[in-house]
């Protein structure tokens, strides 16, 4: 017997689909609505704007994220290990995500200034990621500043992957990158 979806995770879900699909700023609320099979009044119940939608939207991608991270910290003891099953899943993200790229880069890269809310989420989930980086770089390289400027360069050579992977609609960038990265890794921990 399969799950009945609420309204909320109906709509959720839908805005999902959507939003990957076309992005957020092209996808409207009435086209949410209408997919996901609810009322006006049961959508705005749930979420009271668009914004709210999409920060749900986001938070559920972060959430997923930050158990993906801590599973790799959990489950695998060698530092360069973690780094490199990190870039292989952003690799298979991106083709199971038919080359659409972050979600969080994509969002920013629409948003005005009175979608503050979407614009915070961006900036907590890059955060995110770049603290995972300089987190991985102090469990071999115990000088502070050393380990933090080791993560924020793998950092960029993560987000500059993502990006020409969804501009070239390959994967070549992201074994690249990995590739800097291991030559980086190796120059600091050696």
């Amino acid at each position: 017997m399969t799950k009945k979806h609420t309204a909320k995770e109906r709509i959720l879900n839908t805005a999902s689909e959507l939003f990957h699909a076309r992005g957020y700023k092209e996808v409207g609320i009435n086209e949410i609505i209408e997919k996901s099979g609810t009322a006006k009044a049961t959508f705005y119940s749930n979420f009271p704007s668009k914004e709210m939608l999409g920060k749900a939207w986001l938070q559920q991608i972060h959430d997923l994220s930050e158990t993906q991270r801590a599973s790799l910290l959990e489950e695998i003891d060698d530092p360069l290990l973690i780094l490199e099953n990190y870039f292989k899943g952003l690799e298979k993200f991106l083709k199971q995500g038919q080359f659409r790229g972050c979600p969080y880069t994509n969002t920013a890269a629409v948003l005005n200034h009175e979608e503050s809310v979407l614009q915070a989420q961006v900036h907590e989930h890059k955060k995110a990621i770049r603290k995972f980086f300089r987190h991985l770089a102090k469990l071999s390289y115990k000088e502070t500043k050393a380990a933090n400027t080791l993560g924020d360069r793998i950092f960029l050579l993560y987000s500059g992957a993502t990006t020409e992977c969804q501009n070239l609609q390959t994967t070549w960038p992201v074994r690249v990158a990995l590739d800097a990265s291991r030559e980086l890794w190796r120059a600091h921990t050696s």
